[in-house]
């Protein structure tokens, strides 16, 4: 079901989609006419169409770009490829996958448990790229983002010397790809006041490739049913001339919600597969049981407050992770590495325990067939910090449709 077919889109997804608080939504819901006949709870799509959020959506070319297929067999590397959530995405889009490397050996073995891919398991700084010159479409991957010494330098590949960013970039000067495909976290927009983009950019620039705008990318607009937010860098060699031809990905039709990942519906065909996940010790199963659905810690009895949040109870900002139950009508609050952390918890919406191992993996969409390797602990991390399947896959198709074009 569409925006367009269904007129009354609940307001705590127009929250969602326009980046504001459900706090903030009511200032919002002031400056809106409300004249139209509504639900209550929900807002007429009339009164949002002309807001930039709601245009890109009503007027996607969502199922024109679902459609791109590549005109011929592109290559791909990916670096620091963690469980493979991009990888999958690139993969479903058409990419022949060359190499994947990451540090992690449960990430290598859950890779190699599911795919016939070449993977290495090894330091980066160990291994070579010079063999694949002139050889790789692309080059793909989320290097860890770690603070660079800025004092007197002037922020180019040397001074990079030391971080995994630098074997990121050394890895695009000995390969050469035509298309180098960067994420990080939101958070390195305003890292060091945006000096390490800066030096980021001043990086890609030096290697010979031109860099599209970075943008931050919020994955409920690409059939993610989580308010996970993650920055792609684009560069293409400057020798093609054509980085103004790239574009990211139109948005999907609507935004998923936990049913969508956890039941039969239009992103999978049944029920999510039952699976081991971690479980609360009693005190705090006696806490989480008061908080409804879509509720945190500010939903219990004062004296219930006080007791679970102890010091913190007097001090400033929502803390909106703790104590959270999660509600099967929004999409899933961004997953951490562990579901059970008393500042992140993600409660199941009705009963009274952690997200599973597989829940976990749903709301990342992975496939049910996907198999994590190593202990539970390790599977929640390994999911926990991947790039979400569907959000891969739609950046993915953007590059398919630019190395068409070049």
């Amino acid at each position: 079901m569409t925006y367009k077919n269904n007129k009354q889109i609940p307001e705590n997804l127009v929250a969602d989609i326009l980046g504001i608080s459900k706090m903030n939504l009511s200032k919002f819901k002031n400056n809106l006419l409300i004249n139209e006949r509504k639900k209550k709870g929900h807002i007429h799509i009339n009164l949002l169409k002309d807001i930039p959020q709601f245009q890109n959506i009503l007027n996607t070319n969502w199922d024109k770009e679902f459609k791109t297929k590549p005109k011929k067999d592109y290559k791909l590397i990916e670096l620091f490829a963690g469980a493979g959530g991009l990888a999958i995405g690139m993969h479903k889009a058409g990419f022949d996958t060359v190499l994947l490397n990451d540090f992690d050996k449960d990430s290598c073995d859950t890779i190699q448990r599911n795919k016939n891919w070449h993977v290495e398991h090894d330091d980066i700084s160990n291994l070579s790229f010079k063999k694949y010159k002139g050889k790789i479409d692309v080059l793909s991957g989320g290097f860890p983002c770690q603070a660079f010494s800025y004092a007197g330098k002037r922020g180019g590949f040397e001074d990079t010397r030391g971080t995994l960013f630098f074997e990121f970039a050394r890895a695009v000067k000995e390969c050469k790809p035509k298309v180098i495909l960067a994420e990080n976290v939101r958070g390195l927009v305003s890292h060091e006041k945006g000096k390490t983009l800066e030096t980021i950019s001043n990086v890609i620039d030096e290697l010979g490739y031109d860099l599209v705008e970075p943008q931050v990318l919020k994955a409920i607009f690409y059939q993610v049913p989580q308010k996970r937010e993650r920055l792609f860098l684009v560069g293409v060699r400057k020798n093609l001339k054509a980085a103004h031809l790239y574009k990211y990905p139109d948005p999907f039709h609507r935004v998923m919600t936990l049913k969508d990942a956890l039941r039969k519906g239009d992103l999978y065909d049944k029920k999510v597969p039952k699976s081991h996940g971690s479980e609360y010790p009693d005190a705090k199963k006696k806490i989480l049981d008061m908080v409804p659905p879509g509720g945190y810690w500010r939903d219990l009895p004062e004296k219930y407050q006080k007791e679970y949040m102890g010091g913190s109870f007097h001090l400033g900002g929502g803390k909106t992770g703790m104590a959270r139950r999660l509600s099967w009508e929004e999409p899933s609050l961004t997953l951490t590495c562990a579901p059970a952390q008393k500042q992140t918890e993600r409660c199941h919406p009705e009963e009274t325990r952690p997200l599973t191992v597989r829940e976990y993996a749903r709301i990342q969409t992975f496939p049910d067939n996907w198999e994590f390797m190593g202990s539970m602990s390790s599977q929640y991390k390994q999911i926990g910090n991947a790039v979400p399947v569907n959000l891969g896959y739609a950046v993915a198709r953007s590059l398919i449709r630019l190395l068409n074009e070049i």
